[in-house]
């Protein structure tokens, strides 16, 4: 008798031990930090620097403040920012539950369904486009891109009421398969379509990115008759949608840690972090390192030389350009890709949209008009669907010099004439913790954005609507 009773107890504090540590972890995994908002303006290019050298997270910055993010566990402020003027806004970290089941998401109408009122974690938006893809067959095309650096699948939809190729049928799709991509050119001939890339999140924590590429996919497909409705854009462009280019990184911040920046990738055998920054690893002025000190002298003698980032950065370029599997797989697709005249880097936050380039300030593109004044009409499309306001200009200028970005590689290489960078909501009152009631307005307003670029390019062509 006392031997059962000893093994009830001994189960009782077992039982009671697991819920105990379960509920640390759910702790561990849901609370938040603290963001810190350095406005003084003569203060920003100081902060950016102390930033850069003891490798703080930088969560946004412009001329005027900058957001750093500092986690639970992060040390106490360096002494060069405690001086300084700042705010604080506590940051608490709230991974949704899992949404509705996917027969309850009604994707045949963009107005009824209820797949864009959450964030999804990556099998739910992967089963999304898929779904999307096998509703819409006679338009679209799912197209494999490669695996990710864990071995995930990465996934492209390209939207077009034309055929991709008439005479070949393609065996796995059952529809047309398109040939080898013709070297591209600024504009189509007629009857050509004119390609449109859009890109989401590439940094893992920017879900809203990810979320507004998927709800732009439903609205280029949706029924005319439907209010946000962008297929009437089919007629003059075939649309290629990535949702998820960083798969892996997507993936941990709804596992392990929703603030996760880069990709997860192992770096070497030696190193101790793990992951780059996909939006450094692009081949277009690559750098080993992340910013050039050279702006910084002026604010600290003690600024260090050139010196390779940190891996454990949250900037870590890589080693090399495209070691990042993800990035060379957008980056060969893109490539074949016919008569690709516009492309969007979604991402967050900010609201902004930012042509190149990123790596100087110091230099314009030769179509800089032309992409500030599409990128100008885009702002007053944004602002006319929900009063939102975007600022305009090159991504330098917006942010801070940075090397090997995808807007300059897509422009300077690809040569997209209408590359840009859209940061989507807000402007730092939830940061990346933008409320699921927004992810609506927010893609309705891109979608605004998306469709001034479309038409604006189109009246340059002499086609019309």
């Amino acid at each position: 008798m006392a031997g059962t009773w000893l093994w009830a107890f001994l189960l009782a504090v077992i039982v009671s031990y697991c819920s105990a540590e379960q509920q640390i972890l759910q702790e561990e995994k849901t609370r938040g930090g603290v963001l810190r908002r350095f406005s003084t303006e003569s203060a920003v290019q100081s902060v950016l620097a102390v930033a850069q050298e003891h490798d703080l997270d930088i969560w946004h910055a412009t001329d005027a403040f900058v957001d750093v993010y500092f986690p639970p566990d992060a040390p106490f402020l360096p002494q060069e920012l405690a001086q300084l003027r700042h705010t604080s806004t506590s940051i608490s970290v709230n991974v949704p539950p899992l949404a509705l089941s996917h027969s309850a998401w009604n994707i045949s109408s963009l107005e009824n369904t209820t797949f864009h009122d959450h964030y999804h974690p990556l099998s739910e938006v992967q089963s999304f486009i898929k779904q999307l893809a096998a509703t819409y067959p006679n338009i679209t095309r799912l197209v494999n891109l490669g695996l990710s650096a864990e071995g995930r699948e990465m996934n492209g939809l390209t939207i077009s009421t034309g055929a991709y190729n008439e005479g070949e049928e393609d065996e796995e799709s059952g529809g047309r398969r398109k040939k080898k991509a013709p070297k591209k050119t600024p504009v189509a001939h007629d009857g050509e379509k004119l390609g449109f890339v859009i890109v989401g999140a590439q940094h893992a924590r920017e879900w809203i990115a990810t979320a507004a590429s998927t709800y732009l996919a439903q609205a280029i497909v949706a029924n005319s008759s439907e209010h946000y409705s962008l297929s009437k854009l089919l007629d003059h462009f075939d649309f290629h949608i990535i949702p998820m280019p960083n798969p892996d990184g997507y993936e941990y911040t709804w596992e392990s840690d929703r603030y996760w920046y880069k990709n997860r990738q192992v770096i070497g055998p030696y190193t101790e972090c793990v992951g780059l920054d996909m939006n450094r690893n692009w081949g277009y002025k690559w750098r080993p390192e992340a910013t050039d000190n050279k702006q910084y002298r002026h604010l600290n003698s003690q600024a260090k030389p050139r010196v390779p980032t940190n891996p454990c950065s949250h900037w870590y370029p890589g080693t090399r350009p495209f070691e990042s599997p993800e990035v060379n797989n957008i980056a060969n697709w893109i490539a074949t890709l016919p008569n690709v005249i516009a492309f969007v880097d979604l991402r967050s936050y900010g609201q902004m949209i930012s042509s190149p380039y990123s790596y100087t300030c110091k230099r314009l593109p030769k179509d800089a008009e032309d992409q500030i004044e599409a990128a100008l009409g885009a702002s007053h499309a944004i602002k006319s669907v929900h009063g939102t306001e975007f600022k305009v200009g090159s991504l330098c200028s917006t942010l801070y010099p940075a090397y090997g970005n995808i807007v300059d590689w897509m422009y300077a290489r690809e040569a997209i004439k209408y590359s840009y960078v859209a940061h989507l909501r807000d402007t730092g009152t939830y940061g990346f913790s933008l409320p699921e009631k927004w992810i609506r307005p927010t893609g309705e307003e891109t979608g605004g954005m998306i469709q001034y670029i479309a038409k604006f390019i189109a009246k340059q062509a002499k086609r019309t609507f």
